[in-house]
């Protein structure tokens, strides 16, 4: 399993949104800015966004504009210096070409951007919740943890490309990590789905899922990708096309259960756990 990491502010205060048309939140690496608070409508971040300043609220939809983030790995109200901090969509999330979305975190597999302790596995947990769907088209990365969605969840296509080797600028070269993306530990009403998403690494571990999981013709650098288990999958699992195919690696994971299986996930189908000289092990059995 790729080495998940938090993304901090670089030590920036963050800068405020504009409170008059409460429709963006801008902001840089070095000063980010901040969403907080009740949105009447649709919501779009540009730049480099964080929400860390107690409950926010958008009523409508939130866009990730082309080439932006938005860090929603917070716990805590560090901004009041009291309370907690969470996000809830009442809308669409939808993360555009080259964007990144960070939104949930917990203890030992991601830790809060916040959390005191998120050097020894960390304590505090993200509340984050989407009424809708969350479509990612072209994204750069989508990492989500510890956050129910409503809706479906897709990704597709995106990807910081084959190389592991940390980008030279943006968001992930902040943080001194290859691009990744990552969905663990959420609860999922509709489908998940993620096609042709070419990057370092992705994970799909521990997630609730009410419709289809389908994960097909995705390719990544790290041979340890493609940890798409562990799933309670309530529709079909379906898994092709995908490079390397579908394993446990290092995840210490356990079999997806799933009504159907096909493909890479299919009843048949057995991997090392762990990788690569662990006893052969199914990757789905039946729910």
């Amino acid at each position: 399993m790729l080495s998940l990491v938090v993304i901090a502010t670089g030590g920036a205060k963050a800068g405020a949104v504009s409170q008059s048309s409460r429709t963006s939140c801008t902001g840089t690496l070095s000063a980010p800015g901040l969403l907080s608070g009740t949105y009447s409508g649709d919501v779009t971040i540009k730049g480099y966004c964080v929400v860390d300043g107690g409950p926010t609220l958008v009523r409508g939809d939130l866009t990730l504009a082309t080439g932006s983030a938005l860090n929603a790995t917070y716990a805590l109200n560090d901004v009041a210096g009291s309370g907690t901090t969470s996000l809830t969509v009442k809308g669409d999330v939808t993360v555009g070409s080259g964007a990144t979305l960070a939104m949930g975190c917990e203890p030992n597999y991601s830790p809060c951007s916040d959390d005191p302790n998120a050097g020894t596995g960390g304590t505090l947990s993200g509340q984050n919740d989407v009424s809708s769907d969350v479509t990612a088209n072209g994204a750069l990365g989508v990492i989500i943890h510890d956050s129910y969605i409503k809706g479906d969840v897709r990704q597709i296509g995106g990807g910081g490309g084959l190389s592991c080797a940390p980008p030279s600028s943006g968001v992930f070269a902040l943080l001194e990590s290859p691009v990744f993306s990552d969905y663990e530990d959420n609860t999922i009403s509709g489908d998940f789905q993620v096609t042709g998403v070419h990057s370092c690494w992705i994970g799909a571990l521990r997630n609730s899922v009410k419709g289809d999981l389908t994960y097909a013709n995705s390719s990544f650098g790290d041979p340890d990708a493609s940890e798409v288990v562990s799933n309670v999958v309530s529709g079909d699992l379906s898994c092709t096309g995908n490079s390397p195919v579908v394993q446990y690696g290092d995840s210490d994971g356990t079999p997806n259960r799933a009504h159907e299986a096909s493909g890479e996930c299919s009843f048949t189908a057995e991997q090392p756990n762990p990788a690569p000289s662990g006893p052969l092990t199914p990757i789905t059995v039946k729910k």
